[in-house]
């Protein structure tokens, strides 16, 4: 089996944990270890924590025309769509994803009216992921959260997409944590190891495919009125 290139890939790990720098995150502790694989596939990795830059809440592209006095969103922004993959990690706070995540989430869907050169959306041809870590229920919860947010801006989910770490339910250890023995529980690490190769994985197709044809979703070709196979006896062009 030959080994795959991922070497012109790029992927940006923001970390939505509530903890600003320097304070220790654990979410960072399992995103690191991501990374790791993807550094030396020889991916161009950068990470972000989200919570350290003053970027306002709303869901337009650049709030402070909106009323607010300052917004890093739109130089933030030019980083992470630089991305080929963009992988979200969050802590689990009441069974959810952090606000500093919906926060996030909300201000990808702000830009997610914007058509690429091809007229389709413009998160169209970039994959995304997602790390939780917590000690409660809710990896899955959260995971479902993200991913249907991602695919719905239009960023494409592969297999296994999701990984995470909980400790026992209620107070204690967190991932970090030495007595939390988490960095070897084989099932978190081969989780975390699947989600890696398979963002690298759909990533890397949809960069040598250029993305996606436009054939049949391009925003642009359906508002000039083309409307390929599709059949509707109501729909009249004038």
């Amino acid at each position: 089996m030959r080994t795959p290139d991922f070497s012109k890939l790029k992927a940006v790990y923001v970390n939505c944990t509530l903890k600003k720098s320097p304070r220790k995150s654990h979410t960072d502790g399992l995103m690191q270890l991501s990374r790791k694989i993807m550094e030396k596939e020889g991916v161009n990795v950068i990470d972000i924590r989200f919570i350290d830059h003053d970027v306002a809440s709303g869901v337009y592209p650049d709030m402070t025309a909106h009323g607010e006095k300052t917004d890093e969103w739109p130089k933030l922004f030019k980083r992470i769509f630089e991305a080929d993959i963009i992988i979200i990690g969050t802590p689990i706070w009441l069974g959810e994803k952090s606000s500093i995540a919906q926060k996030l989430i909300e201000r990808l869907y702000s830009m997610s009216s914007k058509t690429n050169e091809k007229g389709q959306y413009m998160f169209y041809g970039k994959v995304g992921g997602c790390v939780v870590t917590g000690n409660e229920d809710g990896v899955k919860h959260c995971a479902m959260g993200i991913l249907y947010a991602l695919q719905h801006i239009g960023y494409s989910i592969p297999p296994q997409a999701d990984c995470g770490w909980i400790g026992e339910v209620g107070p204690g250890p967190s991932y970090l944590d030495e007595e939390s023995n988490a960095k070897d529980n084989s099932f978190t690490n081969r989780n975390t190891t699947f989600m890696t190769y398979n963002l690298m994985h759909l990533a890397n197709m949809l960069k040598q495919n250029e993305g996606y044809s436009a054939y049949g979703n391009s925003r642009e070709d359906w508002d000039e009125g083309k409307r390929w196979n599709f059949e509707n006896p109501e729909y009249r062009q004038f």
